[in-house]
């Protein structure tokens, strides 16, 4: 889409506008670079943040590591979009691919096991895309995700500001993409049991933990409703709905219900499933 201010505008507030063009004109803006259509950027605020949008995307598909949890971008990601406007950076797309052609085989495989090897994130999300179903359970995973919350505030049980859950949103989107969906549900249900048993720690930016629980859970009905499963695994899963529901945050119970009751009745009413038990 054109990198226009109008178009920058249309995904923030008019503060936030004010406060990202702000950063930019003071110089905040360092190392962006493009690779196609992807630009990432390090934004100076109160610490260094990582910034990352599509210009080919519809809203720009904004990311940012900072803790801003209001409506639309956040500043850092305007004042890089901004820039753009103004003076887009060049692509840098032939140089890495010309880099990629010219590398040996067998050096490139070495160094991308050797990442592999060292970044848990990276592995899985490769494995993911080269059409490796998941060997973690949801057990696993969360435990991962869990971390996420102890390390935010190590010193305190209490979560002050967002947590990036990212990696793990992008791991179920690869899945997604392959087709394996069970792998998928997986990922989703690892973050809704976590998010869920950890929003009793949360005190403010309410939403921006509800909003995550919200698509993971819709993440994880579509992916239970597209996965080849036999009765067993369908009651499994409403089984774990209905848990989440009953015994979850209560701030979060109704988020819980609606897909839940939607889910059941697509089942109940399907002729091979009417076996399965509500």
């Amino acid at each position: 889409m054109d990198v226009t201010e109008d178009a920058v505008r249309d995904i923030c507030t008019d503060a936030v506008f004010e406060r990202g063009e702000r950063y930019r004109e003071e110089g905040r803006i360092h190392g962006i670079h493009r690779i196609d259509t992807t630009v990432t950027a390090v934004v100076s605020g109160s610490r260094q943040y990582d910034v990352r949008v599509d210009l080919a995307t519809n809203g720009f598909a904004p990311w940012c590591d900072c803790p801003y949890d209001g409506p639309g971008a956040c500043k850092h990601v305007v004042a890089v979009l901004l820039q753009c406007v103004d003076d887009r950076p060049p692509d840098e797309g032939d140089r890495l691919d010309t880099a990629l052609n010219s590398a040996d085989a067998d050096e490139l495989r070495t160094f991308l096991r050797d990442e592999l090897a060292t970044d848990a994130d990276l592995r899985a999300r490769f494995l993911a895309r080269v059409g490796e179903p998941t060997r973690l359970s949801a057990d696993e995973l969360r435990a991962s995700i869990d971390r996420r919350f102890e390390e935010t505030n190590p010193e305190y049980h209490v979560v002050f500001e967002p947590i990036d859950f990212t990696q793990w949103f992008d791991l179920a989107s690869e899945y997604r993409e392959q087709e394996r969906d069970a792998s998928a549900a997986t990922v989703y249900r690892a973050l809704l049991e976590s998010l869920d048993d950890n929003m009793e720690r949360v005190d403010g930016v309410y939403d921006h933990f509800s909003r995550a629980f919200s698509r993971a859970l819709d993440g994880y009905v579509d992916c239970v409703a597209a996965a080849e499963r036999d009765a067993d695994a369908v009651a499994d899963a409403i089984g774990f709905l209905n848990e989440r529901v009953t015994s979850g945050t209560p701030f979060l119970s109704d988020t819980s219900r609606r897909p839940r009751s939607s889910f059941e009745r697509s089942w109940a009413s399907s002729p091979t499933n009417s076996c399965v038990a509500l």
